[in-house]
């Protein structure tokens, strides 16, 4: 078996396969080749070349993103609980004032007031926080609970029926809901402009997401709609949110996650004039997970009272995370995009030639005469012979060969032949 396939191996090492041309007079696979023939060509030139602009060297965007919001709310403080009636203008509700690609507004708060640094009972939602002697909390002496307030006294709080932690009293209540009526529900009607600046480097094109020639006064007249303005960066907070899909008095409650996305796509080809983004915003995160939803975090604003303690307002606030994206590219005319694609586009016209072979040679009827005319096979003088046996020349040369080795046999029996008095020994 073993020698039979290094023979086989090396009977094609010696072997070459040409391409033989059998010109095919058929109806149905005419029809066949050109179909798949005017389908190839309609990808390449239609897709491949002008709807993905296949004749054009792109170049990516290199972008930079700077954000202002505006925007004034009146707080009610018989509305929001521990909360004096204030304005909050954009230093109040915009946490922190500057992200990269990104900004913050609050729409709903929970606030303890008045935190000052002392001994108090640890609020009663901490897990591992509760207890009924000091006996429960001696061991945990010096430490703090995983989502704890403070660091434990190894004492048990009598009134509160939780161990004592040093901590800024009291503290913050972990069984209350944020407000079902957003603290700044106000803030839908807050603007933010997003201002863009872009460069494709290869072509040495910079743009900005504003009009090549604005008026001055433009920026404070102008606000952004999908249909009439797209050129005017300036967005209602509602409208990203509602564009996304979404009611800005559901995400308000507990906060969440949107995006921004700025696409540019620039054909450099027409005018610089025509280069100009498309505004897309989606919401990242979902109001209908089960747990942690939303978009939240503490941070606190500090003041000392009349007797000179340091105390502090903690509040835990939920809003709005604006995440802005810019993407994009710029193409433009370039030979050598254009013959790459299309000598692509030539090689994928082999595909016709392989599914009509396929049809011809074992879908149609006369299939096995195709097949005879199609393959051709030809010895040359050197041909490697090495798994061929050599004819026999004479018939009756091999008889006898074959004559001789059966009767020569040391058997006892013998067979009288029918006509004769000889015996043969079998």
């Amino acid at each position: 078996m073993a020698p039979n396939v290094v023979r086989s191996a090396i009977s094609i090492f010696f072997e070459y396969d040409t391409p033989k041309i059998v010109h095919i007079k058929s109806k149905k696979v005419g029809v066949i080749n050109r179909f798949l023939q005017l389908v190839i060509i309609g990808y390449i030139i239609g897709y491949a070349i002008i709807f993905k602009k296949g004749y054009q060297k792109f170049d990516t965007i290199q972008s930079a993103v700077t954000t202002k919001v505006k925007g004034v709310a009146y707080l009610n403080g018989s509305e929001v609980p521990n909360l004096e009636s204030s304005l909050w203008d954009v230093a109040d509700y915009v946490v922190p004032p500057q992200e990269n690609n990104a900004f913050f507004v609050i729409t709903n708060l929970i606030v303890t007031p008045n935190q000052a640094q002392g001994v108090c009972g640890e609020d009663k939602k901490v897990p591992g926080a509760n207890c009924t002697s000091d006996a429960t909390c001696a061991p945990k002496t010096g430490k703090s609970l995983p989502t704890g307030n403070g660091v434990l006294t190894g004492r048990c709080n009598t009134t509160t029926n939780t161990c004592e932690v040093r901590a800024w009293c009291p503290v913050e209540n972990g069984a209350l809901d944020p407000p079902k009526n957003p603290v700044l529900l106000q803030s839908k009607d807050f603007t933010v402009f997003i201002k863009n600046n872009i460069e494709f480097p290869y072509y040495k094109e910079k743009r900005q997401n504003l009009p090549l020639h604005a008026d001055p006064t433009y920026l404070q007249s102008c606000t952004f709609e999908s249909t009439s303005r797209a050129d005017c960066p300036i967005f209602k907070l509602s409208t990203i949110v509602e564009g996304s899909g979404s009611r800005y008095s559901d995400v308000a409650v507990e906060g969440g996650v949107m995006q921004v996305v700025i696409d540019w796509d620039c054909n450099l080809d027409k005018s610089i004039e025509d280069c100009v983004p498309e505004y897309t915003f989606r919401r990242l995160d979902s109001g209908d997970f089960s747990l942690s939803r939303g978009f939240n975090f503490r941070y606190a604003k500090y003041y000392r009272d009349p007797n000179g303690t340091e105390v502090r307002t903690l509040y835990k606030a939920f809003g709005i995370k604006y995440i802005i994206t810019v993407i994009g590219q710029a193409g433009k005319f370039n030979v050598v995009p254009l013959l790459l694609n299309i000598g692509s586009g030539l090689g994928l016209l082999a595909v016709a030639t392989i599914l009509c072979d396929i049809v011809v040679l074992y879908v149609l009827k006369a299939k096995d005469v195709y097949r005879d005319k199609k393959y051709l096979n030809v010895v040359g003088d050197d041909a490697y012979k090495g798994l061929k046996r050599e004819p026999v020349d004479n018939l009756c040369e091999a008889i006898n060969d074959i004559t001789q080795h059966t009767y020569q046999s040391d058997s006892t029996h013998q067979v009288s032949h029918p006509n004769t008095n000889s015996h043969f020994d079998l």
